[in-house]
């Protein structure tokens, strides 16, 4: 169902890859919301399945445009604690395809998958099969798959860990909270020890963060797509690094 690519945008893409490869920056970390895999679902009068596994597709294809230029991390948000409140149908429906996802993405060569959640909140089969997926070790490009994510309770999460530990080690409270800063909350955060994302995509035409990685995208730039998420073209990936690479980022300067 996906839509041909003409002639006229591989010449367009082949122009944008010429553009990268003259020193314009291509950003270390890119995180992506998937949108609009209903809405492209009901515009080509498929099921809500159908559009699932379509994204699910362009997931794999977004992977390989990512590798293409080097971009060392990527951080996927294909379910949210939210999704988790859709019809019973829906979510067995969405259980299968991330799964598959994950088992997917974790066999492609020089990957390495490791998941960016509350998995406490997710159904058991989903989370073992989820985990059984994770990896450890050297790898050309990280993959955090975002799942049951929710960034409030990301945040509060981290608090509560950290908290947890400066008091196990027998820090009293009025010290934990002299000595409270970003940077220990940060490393208590699901993406511990990554560099906060650079860029963030979002399709659709939505032009909102639902969440997303909200501690760690204070300085992130941001590139919203009108396309939907099953619809979005390598073209449209290229589009958004040559204009994160254009970009002055002043990290609140």
């Amino acid at each position: 169902m996906a839509r041909p690519v003409s002639l006229l945008y591989r010449l367009y893409e082949r122009r944008l890859l010429r553009e990268l490869d003259k020193s314009v920056p291509v950003p270390r970390h890119v995180g992506v919301i998937t949108d609009g895999n209903r809405r492209w679902a009901k515009e080509f009068g498929a099921t809500t399945a159908d559009g699932h596994r379509a994204g699910a597709e362009k997931i794999v294809e977004f992977l390989g445009w990512c590798d293409e230029i080097d971009v060392d991390i990527v951080t996927l948000y294909v379910l949210s604690k939210e999704n988790l409140a859709r019809s019973a149908e829906e979510v067995e429906v969405l259980i299968e395809i991330i799964s598959d996802l994950v088992e997917k993405i974790a066999a492609l060569n020089g990957v390495r998958v490791q998941l960016v959640g509350d998995l406490e909140i997710l159904p058991p089969g989903l989370r073992a099969r989820l985990e059984a997926a994770t990896s450890e070790g050297d790898c050309q490009m990280r993959v955090n798959v975002a799942v049951g994510y929710g960034g409030r309770q990301e945040i509060v999460n981290a608090v509560k860990s950290l908290l947890r530990l400066r008091t196990d080690e027998g820090t009293d409270l009025e010290t934990i909270i002299s000595e409270l800063s970003p940077q220990q909350i940060s490393e208590h955060l699901y993406t511990k020890g990554q560099p906060d994302p650079d860029l963030i995509i979002r399709s659709s035409g939505e032009q909102r963060l639902s969440g997303f990685l909200m501690w760690q995208s204070a300085y992130s730039e941001f590139y919203f797509c009108e396309a939907y998420w099953p619809d979005f073209r390598r073209t449209d990936f290229l589009r958004a690094v040559r204009d994160y690479g254009l970009r002055q980022r002043r990290f609140g300067k």
